[in-house]
């Protein structure tokens, strides 16, 4: 296989496994009541199995890039996809609540250590200027996930059986094991770096705190808010304490020095931001759909599968656009284009054409991906290597914790607006205030934009201010 070609096939191995993580991570919600029959179980108590999922999720992330450098890409990458599908093996099997929470513990571990690493082995084998591209390819299968996966599930589960919906990834994840054997490269650190135990504890309960608080703040209506709140207050001290630790430590679990570099930083901030707000949609928009115009379930992922087609054709045009206006403009301008068409899904109703939303649906998928696009290619564009292992960890830690959030904001101001109206179920107006708290959020992230240089990351973008030209 040809140089210029191997990337591409990386990244279309990595791009499956986000899909397939993705997937795994919604699929089970519209599974939840027969699950809850077969096992025999309360339906609120299996949502543990959703729960341990994204709590493995977080606490395992920190080491992953430890991981790479110490054991290599390959090594780590393969061995978290056949943790996933050995957990997806024993749901698939479970016999009650404890054996498939636990066997979403492990699924989540390889899925903690598969995306990180996999983008990690990806950007170490590209040259800066194919970044924009490559990300371009990465964030299909990341905005198809949450979309795809209430549909599948409710699919297998009313055709087949729920236990399919994790069996199915068995041969998935063979296949993928024998593309890492044959495709990817492994490279890791000379020096052994030890495992600092400390920090990983630190930031492990640290995270644990903040996605167990984050999911708690959305059942607040039932009594959860002092929960929450404790557990936020909880998280922030042990988070405070474990930046104490890796300012000091001789060698940290995460270099956080790398918040030194300005592009990074305001990719962090700002891109956190603006997805706790962009990725309200996949919780919003079927709820909107469903409930309160009354569509299907099939219907309604029908027509939000729109913005995932919209981030299609952002594919082919992310690269000239970013380096015709720069990653400064881009976020910028196309940030504040991205609020305006969050803010436009807070005007739809039910006598409005399902070709029509699904229409504004594809504009707003396009602008969305895009800044998504922009703000991650811009996360890695003034990272050296030796800290690369530390920037995908930090940035798929903020990605999984600022999307959690956000959704947890709009689920309590849905219920905020629903007590102050007095009224039983949902209405048009609750959804009018959720989506304006997703504006304010994607509006916020473009302080960090303005931040920037003009001619910031322009080894990556390609973009020269006319001033730099002449």
């Amino acid at each position: 296989m040809s140089p210029e070609a191997k990337p591409k096939v990386v990244a279309m191995i990595v791009g499956s496994a986000i899909i397939m993580q993705q997937i795994d991570s919604t699929v089970i919600t519209t599974a939840l009541p027969q699950m809850a029959i077969s096992l025999h179980a309360d339906p609120v108590r299996l949502s543990l199995a959703i729960t341990a999922y994204l709590l493995s999720l977080a606490i395992f992330v920190p080491v992953s890039g430890w991981a790479a450098d110490r054991f290599g890409g390959r090594v780590v990458f393969r061995t978290a996809i056949a943790l996933f599908t050995v957990g997806s093996i024993l749901c698939g099997l479970s016999g009650n609540v404890v054996e498939l929470t636990a066997a979403r513990v492990l699924q989540g571990f390889g899925g903690a250590m598969m995306v990180p690493v996999g983008r990690l082995v990806l950007f170490r084998s590209l040259e800066k200027t194919a970044l924009i591209a490559t990300m371009a390819y990465l964030q299909v299968p990341a905005q198809l996930g949450p979309v795809l996966g209430p549909p599948i599930g409710g699919f297998i589960t009313t055709y087949f059986s729920w236990r399919w919906i994790f069996l199915v990834n068995v041969p998935l994840g063979i296949l993928g094991i024998v593309l890492v054997t044959l495709f990817f490269d492994n490279p890791k650190e000379d020096t052994d770096r030890p495992l600092d135990w400390i920090g990983f504890v630190l930031t492990g309960a640290a995270a644990f705190c903040f996605m167990y608080g984050i999911e708690a703040i959305g059942r607040s209506g039932h009594g959860g808010l002092e929960e929450a709140i404790s557990l936020l207050v909880i998280g922030f001290a042990l988070g405070a304490l474990s930046f104490w630790h890796l300012r000091r430590a001789e060698h940290p679990l995460l270099d956080i020095s790398v918040f030194r570099i300005p592009t990074f930083q305001a990719a962090i901030y700002g891109g956190s931001l603006f997805r706790a707000g962009a990725g309200t949609l996949v919780f919003l928009l079927p709820l909107l759909l469903q409930v309160v115009f009354g569509l299907s379930a099939f219907a309604s992922g029908s027509i939000t599968f729109a913005t995932a087609a919209g981030s299609l054709s952002m594919k082919i045009t992310a690269r000239p656009i970013i380096r015709r206006f720069g990653f400064r403009n881009v976020i910028l301008f196309n940030g504040l284009i991205s609020a305006v068409t969050i803010a436009m899904c807070a005007f739809f109703n039910a006598g409005m054409p399902d070709y029509l939303i699904f229409a504004l649906l594809l504009i707003v998928g396009f602008f969305l991906s895009l800044q998504y696009t922009a703000t991650q290619a811009m996360t890695y564009a003034d990272v050296e290597q030796p800290r690369m292992s530390t920037a995908t960890s930090i940035a798929s830690m903020t990605q999984q914790l600022s999307r959690g959030f956000g959704i947890s904001v709009v689920a309590v101001l849905l219920h905020l607006s629903l007590t102050w109206r007095g009224a039983a179920t949902l209405g048009t107006f609750d959804f009018k205030v959720a989506f304006a708290g997703a504006v304010l959020f994607a509006l916020s992230s473009l302080f960090y934009g303005w931040t920037l240089h003009p001619d910031a990351a322009a080894e990556v973008s390609g973009h020269r201010p006319k001033s730099a030209t002449a």
